[in-house]
């Protein structure tokens, strides 16, 4: 299975996005709008960057005081790592694990074609041990 059978499973591809000059308050803005927990960053319409809860948290921190005049661009990761709908859905578990990432921006051709969640790596690797421990079980038993 791929990252491909995860957006088409999700449904809505939209990714929820902001730009690198609005406020930090505006990004927790639309991350509770959404009850969502990143942004990709754009500029232009191409990714620059992603901002994260733990982005935010750090901001608030660092300075608390200052959500409304701290600019997106100045806490947002920089390095952005993304996936492809090609790619195998234990190699993006990889990826998100060594990386300590929660949110996978997904590029098709250089644009954003949706986000991946580790939630929806786990539910989907659940789903399919559960599928597997079914089909075992029934051969188990002589079913086949």
């Amino acid at each position: 299975m791929n990252v491909e059978s995860i957006l088409s499973d999700k449904g809505d591809p939209e990714v929820r996005t902001i730009e690198p000059g609005r406020t930090v308050r505006e990004a927790i803005a639309r991350l509770v709008q959404h009850n969502i927990g990143s942004l990709v960053v754009v500029e232009d319409g191409e990714p620059v960057g992603i901002v994260t809860e733990r982005d935010i948290l750090r901001c608030c921190a660092d300075r608390p005081d200052r959500l409304d005049e701290t600019r997106v661009e100045d806490v947002m990761t920089r390095d952005l790592i993304v996936g492809e709908p090609g790619d195998e859905i234990d190699y993006v578990m990889g990826v998100m694990s060594k990386n300590r990432i929660r949110h996978l921006p997904i590029l098709r051709d250089g644009r954003l074609a949706g986000m991946v969640s580790i939630g929806d790596v786990v539910n989907i690797q659940l789903h399919e041990t559960r599928y597997e421990n079914r089909h075992l079980k029934d051969y188990i038993r002589g079913i086949y």
